[in-house]
């Protein structure tokens, strides 16, 4: 059972696991050795709420197939078993980013000292760009 939060989780029945062999270089192990994982997680036949798979579906990630199913290759480390909970860390993670609401952004406005403090710095450099030109006669 993978646990999103205090009052969501998912169970291990929709998430689908395959073994496969890792690519790139590792000498015998790797060509041996089906350490790899790939996880399958299909949001729309899950156990979601329908905003959550609302939610899910909409966010922008390229692990996120057109029919609505999270792939995930996991192939850092040399066991299956390390990678598998990697697989699980990396799905749990995309999972509550995409849940996250982010706060509501509150309009503000510059304090009236700090916008004279802003005009009496552009005066103050005016001057002292004014004292660069040539001395007249």
């Amino acid at each position: 059972m993978l646990r999103l939060s205090a009052q969501c989780c998912i169970p291990d029945e929709e998430i689908e696991f395959s073994a496969i062999r890792a690519q790139g270089a590792g000498g015998q192990n790797v060509n041996k050795v089906s350490s790899a994982i790939h996880l399958r997680f299909d949001v729309a036949g899950s156990s979601l709420s329908d905003a959550d798979k609302q939610r899910l579906l909409a966010w922008p990630d390229q692990r996120i197939s057109s029919n609505g199913v999270i792939v995930i290759k996991a192939q850092r480390y040399r066991t299956q078993e390390k990678n598998r909970a990697d697989a699980l860390g990396r799905l749990r993670e995309l999972i509550q980013q995409a849940l996250a609401v982010a706060k509501p952004r509150r309009a503000t406005k510059p304090s009236r000292s700090s916008q004279a403090k802003r005009m009496d710095s552009k005066t103050r450099r005016g001057s002292i760009k004014a004292l660069r030109g040539k001395p007249s006669d």
